[in-house]
This record gives structure tokens, C-alpha cells and sequence, in this order.
């Protein structure tokens, strides 16, 4: 899936848009972004020395882990509900081509819980469990 493809399925629109592309495979989604240097959350962490903050980076698993649930999220909005086990083990930078894997560890009902991890060039820079619950639309946009 491209970017316009994304758009059919997530509810995000730039600036918070923060997939390129992914791929579903069975029940693992494979996914990519490459940061530009131009996004918002770089101009001020750090101006010396741009990294991708750790909270952005959970954004984009949770982004990618999202296509996960295409087929369960036609008239909902996946919303997180927990983040365990975060971890960070190295810095994400202008230039880098972000690469995530995320797979469905367990469903219940409308919650997901899916496990995650984000690599540069075959690195492990973060990985994380999260639990989602998918919201139905005339509840999330009537609150």
C-alpha cells in the first residue's frame, strides 16, 4: 500500500501521517517511512541535532500496526489503550529510512494487542507492545 492507499484505511492526514508504505503479510504488516528532516516534531528535538522523539516513534508503530485491523476498521477509529514494554535503542535521524514489523499478538472483541518493532539498516531502534481499542466513529466524533 502506498500513501493514498494508507488514506482509505487510516484516519490520519499530514503532518501526522507517518507511513510511506506497508505491506500486510498474513498476520505481519511490514512497513516503511522515510524522515525527510522537514517534519514538525524535528524543528525544536533538537535544532542542534534533529532526532525523532521516542513518543513519534511509538506514532509510527502504532500507525503501521494499524493495517493490521483493516478489515475491523471500517466505521471505527483505533484509538491506543496501553503501551508496555517500550523500549529505545538508538536515535532515529534525518535521513534515516524507518523500517517497522508489527504483528497481532491477541484479540478481544473490538481490542487489539500488537507487538512491534523499528529498525534503520537492520538495527533495532525501538520496539513496543500496544493495546488498542477500536472506537465506533458515531461515538468517537460525537464526544
Amino acid at each position: 500500500m502506498d500513501r493514498e492507499e494508507i488514506k482509505t484505511v487510516l484516519p490520519h492526514r499530514e503532518p501526522m501521517l507517518l507511513v510511506d508504505e506497508v505491506v500486510k503479510i498474513d498476520d505481519v504488516a511490514y512497513g516503511k517511512y522515510k524522515v525527510t528532516g522537514d517534519e514538525f516534531f524535528l524543528k525544536g528535538h533538537f535544532p542542534e541535532r534533529p532526532i525523532v522523539p521516542g513518543v513519534i516513534l511509538c506514532e509510527i508503530m502504532a500507525q503501521m500496526s494499524c493495517i493490521l485491523m483493516k478489515e475491523d476498521l471500517y466505521g471505527h477509529t483505533p484509538l491506543y489503550r496501553g503501551l508496555d514494554h517500550v523500549k529505545f535503542k538508538r536515535s532515529v535521524e534525518p535521513g534515516d529510512l524507518l523500517e517497522v514489523k508489527a504483528k497481532i499478538i491477541q484479540k478481544k472483541l473490538k481490542s487489539f494487542f500488537v507487538a512491534a518493532e523499528a529498525s534503520v539498516g537492520g538495527e533495532l531502534c525501538a520496539r513496543a507492545e500496544m493495546t488498542f481499542a477500536l472506537v465506533p466513529n458515531e461515538v468517537f466524533l460525537n464526544k
